[in-house]
């Protein structure tokens, strides 16, 4: 089975769009959940332009699925939120300051020391672990060197050669990829740009996948077809 993790992010940042709170992420999480979202996925930044420090504590309160946090770990503030929530799973994204929105792994050759270190930090408190990674064989075998539990595959070129028609060729990297994770013994995660045309092609190839994180184009579809319908036509595309 593959849950759906609902990234609430937008939601964020159309309350931040003109201060008050309205929309409300708490609402919004406990709503998600109510209608069938295997989890509630946050990404906090250090600027809190979409979701808070604070949203992600209040969501902690309330949550009753899976909790991912996902952030750059080479901010001490990140860490210290983690650590003090202690989410069901903290996902490691090497975003840089400022950045849009996520757009590569890790490279887990190159900070392999750095990302051991990290796990076990987050591990130690019983926190299970993600790296945010590419589809490449060498960097799925550093991430399993790191003593990660799990990766989460990084989707956009998949999402943009699946847009192009050229499915075949949207999957082929990253069936070879997810395989040889299970053959090292990692969970698969799958995010970015997943949606209702995409997911299914993607979860029927690889259909060990373990959870998704979908929020932009989960929330763009509630606004025409509604929250719980959407979250209901998302996890039919995984079974």
């Amino acid at each position: 089975m593959t849950n759906l993790s609902v990234n609430l992010n937008k939601f964020a940042t159309l309350r931040n769009a003109r201060g008050g709170n309205n929309p409300d992420v708490l609402k919004a999480a406990r709503d998600a959940q109510r209608f069938g979202a295997d989890g509630i996925t946050v990404h906090p930044r250090p600027d809190e332009r979409h979701i808070r420090y604070d949203d992600v504590r209040q969501i902690k309160k309330i949550i009753t699925t899976e909790f991912n946090i996902e952030g750059n770990c080479r901010e001490q503030k990140f860490v210290d939120l983690v650590l003090e929530t202690k989410p069901g799973q903290v996902t490691l994204v090497p975003d840089a300051e400022g950045q849009l929105t996520s757009d590569h792994g890790w490279d887990t050759l190159k900070y392999k020391e750095y990302l051991m270190e990290m796990i076990t930090v987050f591990k130690k408190a019983g926190i299970r672990t993600s790296i945010f990674c590419d589809p490449d064989i060498q960097m799925v075998e550093g991430a399993a060197a790191t003593g990660t539990d799990r990766i989460e595959l990084y989707t956009e070129n998949y999402a943009r050669l699946y847009a192009q028609g050229k499915k075949q060729e949207a999957i082929a990297a990253y069936s070879t990829a997810a395989e040889k994770a299970r053959e090292l013994g990692l969970g698969i995660n799958a995010g970015h740009d997943l949606d209702l045309h995409n997911l299914k092609y993607f979860k029927t190839h690889i259909p060990w996948t373990l959870e998704v994180s979908i929020g932009h184009a989960l929330i763009c579809d509630a606004i025409y077809l509604g929250l719980e319908n959407t979250i209901q036509l998302y996890k039919r595309q995984l079974l």
